[in-house]
C-alpha cells in the first residue's frame, strides 16, 4: 500500500446532512492491485485539489482503499422508469458518492465511485466495473465536454487487478465521476412512490438551494422549479440531437435535476443520419432511438411533475391542470431550442419565419449521409460547393435546397459554422478499437482518441483518420452494451 499522504479533498457533504433517509451508508469495497490507468489532471486543478500531491495515492484513493479525510460514502436511493415500466427501487447498486467539494469557481460538485461493489440497492448485481465501459464513460464523457454539453466528468479510472464476469472474464475498473449533483427523476419518483411527501418537499427545497436559487423567491417556488428543469433538459435534448448523439437509456433514472447528461452506457454518436438509429442492444423496440429523444424528454418530465404534484397546489384539481398547462408547452419549448442549436449549424443570423423548414430540408437531404461531417462541409460550401455535394447519396434533394441556403445564410456563415459543428467526435469504430486495445493493457489508442476529441472543432493535419465514418462493414452490424 503507498504510505504517502492523501492531500484534502475539502469535503463539504450537504446531501448527507441534509437529506438523512435518502441514502445508505456503504464503505467501498477493496481492490487486490489498484493500478491508475488516467488521471483528469485538468478536472483535478478544477475542482481544487492538489495534483502534485495527488498522483502518488491516486490508484489508493480513486480504487477506494484509502478514503480522503471528510469522506462519508453512501449509496443513494431512487426509483426510475427503465423502458418504461416502473422500479420502485434501483438506487446505487455499484456507485458510491464519497462527497462534495466547493471546486475554484464556487460551484459545488459531486465526486463518486462506480464499479466500487456491492451496496444494499445491488438487486442481485456484482456492484462491479470493466475497464472497457470504465473508460467509455470516460471518453465520452470528456468529448461532451470539449463539445460544450452539460454532463458529468470523469475524473480518475483505475484498474482494480482482479476480473469482472460479463460474458466472458474481463479486467475491472473503478470510475471517479464528477457531476454537479446525482439527483435524478428517479430520486423524486422513489420517495413519492412510498407517500413520503415531505421527503419529496426536502429533496425539492435541497435541488432550488443548490442548482436553481433563482427560484426561491417565486410566487410558486415548486412550479418554478420545474419550469427550471424543464427549461434546462430542453436545452440539453437539443444539444444532443445537433451532434447526433444517441443516449441509449433515457431512463428517469439517468435524468438528472441539474441538466447534466449522466450515465453513458450504451451511447454512441450516430454517423450515417437516420431518424431511428439505435445502438444499445437492449432497446430492442426502438424506445430511445435518435428521434425518439425528445418524446422521451417530455415524458420523463411527466414522470417527475406527478412526484411534484402535491408540491405545485394543496388542491389536486388545480396542481393537475397546473402540471398540464407546463407540460403541453414542453414541445414547444424544444422546439425553439433545437431551431436555435440548428440555426448555429446551418450558420444562419437572426431569426426567419422560414428557418424551420430549412432546417428540416437539410435533414431531409443528409438521410443516409454522414451527420458531422455533412453539417461540418457546409462551411467549405460558403466557397466551394463540390466538397458538400461529395457527401451526399440524395444530391437532387440537395440541389433543391441550396438555393434557399445561399440567400438565408449569414454573410460570416463559414465561422459560424466551424465554430459549432466538430469535425471530430468518438467515431464508434475509433472508440471499440480503443477500449479492445485497453482491455490488452495497451492504452495507446484511447490516449490518442482522447486528444483528439478534446478539441473537436480545430481541423488538423495528420488526424484525417479520425473525422472519417467507418467502413460500411462495421455500421451494419455495431451495437453498444451496458455496463452490466
Amino acid at each position: 500500500m503507498n504510505g504517502s499522504e492523501i492531500p484534502e479533498f475539502g469535503f463539504d457533504n450537504s446531501y448527507v446532512r441534509d437529506l438523512p433517509g435518502t441514502f445508505v451508508a456503504q464503505a467501498p469495497r477493496a481492490v487486490p492491485a489498484p493500478k491508475l490507468l488516467r488521471l483528469n489532471e485538468a478536472l483535478a486543478a478544477e475542482l481544487g485539489l492538489d495534483v502534485a500531491a495527488l498522483r502518488p495515492v491516486a490508484a489508493e484513493v480513486f480504487g477506494g482503499n484509502r478514503l480522503p479525510a471528510g469522506a462519508e460514502p453512501v449509496a443513494q436511493a431512487y426509483a426510475g422508469h427503465q423502458f418504461g415500466g416502473f422500479s420502485p427501487q434501483l438506487g446505487d447498486g455499484r456507485a458510491l458518492l464519497l462527497g462534495e467539494v466547493i471546486d475554484r469557481a464556487g460551484q459545488r460538485r459531486d465526486i463518486a465511485l462506480k464499479g466500487s461493489g456491492r451496496t444494499p440497492f445491488s438487486r442481485g448485481g456484482d456492484g462491479l466495473a470493466a475497464v472497457g465501459p470504465v473508460l467509455r464513460e470516460y471518453l465520452i464523457g470528456e468529448a461532451m465536454h470539449a463539445l460544450g454539453v452539460p454532463t458529468s466528468r470523469a475524473l480518475a479510472a483505475v484498474a482494480t487487478g482482479a476480473q469482472v464476469l460479463r460474458e466472458r472474464a474481463l479486467p475491472g475498473a473503478v470510475l471517479t465521476r464528477v457531476a454537479a449533483s446525482h439527483l435524478r427523476v428517479g430520486t423524486f419518483e422513489f420517495f413519492s412512490a412510498r407517500g413520503q411527501a415531505d421527503q419529496v418537499k426536502a429533496l425539492a427545497d435541497y435541488a432550488i438551494a443548490r442548482h436553481y436559487p433563482e427560484v426561491t423567491g417565486a410566487e410558486n417556488r415548486y412550479v418554478a422549479f420545474f419550469d427550471a428543469v424543464v427549461a434546462r433538459q430542453a436545452r440539453l435534448i437539443a444539444q444532443w440531437m445537433g451532434l447526433g448523439f444517441i443516449h441509449g437509456v433515457m431512463n428517469t433514472d439517468n435524468m438528472t435535476i441539474s441538466g447534466e447528461t449522466i450515465d453513458y452506457g450504451p451511447c454512441a454518436f450516430m454517423e450515417a443520419y437516420s431518424p431511428g438509429a439505435v445502438f444499445s442492444s437492449i432497446d430492442r423496440q426502438g424506445r430511445y432511438a435518435y428521434a425518439n429523444q425528445p418524446l422521451i424528454l417530455a415524458w420523463n418530465l411527466a414522470r417527475l411533475a406527478e412526484a411534484l404534484l402535491p408540491l405545485f397546489d394543496a388542491d389536486e384539481t388545480r396542481a393537475i391542470d397546473l402540471a398540464n398547462g407546463r407540460l403541453e408547452a414542453i414541445a414547444g419549448q424544444y422546439r425553439a431550442e433545437w431551431l436555435a442549436v440548428m440555426r448555429g449549424k446551418l450558420g444562419l443570423a437572426g431569426e426567419d419565419p422560414g428557418d424551420l423548414a430549412l432546417a428540416e430540408g437539410f435533414l431531409a437531404a443528409l438521410q443516409g449521409s454522414d451527420f458531422t461531417l455533412g453539417f461540418r462541409r457546409l462551411a467549405d460550401a460558403v466557397t466551394d460547393e463540390g466538397k458538400l455535394r461529395g457527401m451526399f447519396t440524395d444530391t437532387a434533394a440537395l440541389e433543391r435546397w441550396l438555393p434557399q441556403w445561399r440567400a438565408r445564410r449569414a454573410a460570416d456563415a463559414a465561422a459560424r459554422i466551424r465554430a459549432v459543428n466538430p469535425i471530430y467526435i468518438p467515431r464508434n469504430e475509433k472508440v471499440e478499437a480503443a477500449l479492445a486495445a485497453a482491455g490488452e493493457g495497451d492504452l495507446a489508442p484511447f490516449e490518442a482518441l482522447l486528444a483528439v476529441i478534446g478539441d473537436p472543432y480545430q481541423e488538423r493535419a495528420g488526424l484525417e483518420a479520425y473525422a472519417l465514418p467507418a467502413p460500411e462493414a462495421f455500421v451494419a452490424g455495431f451495437r453498444t452494451f451496458c455496463g452490466t
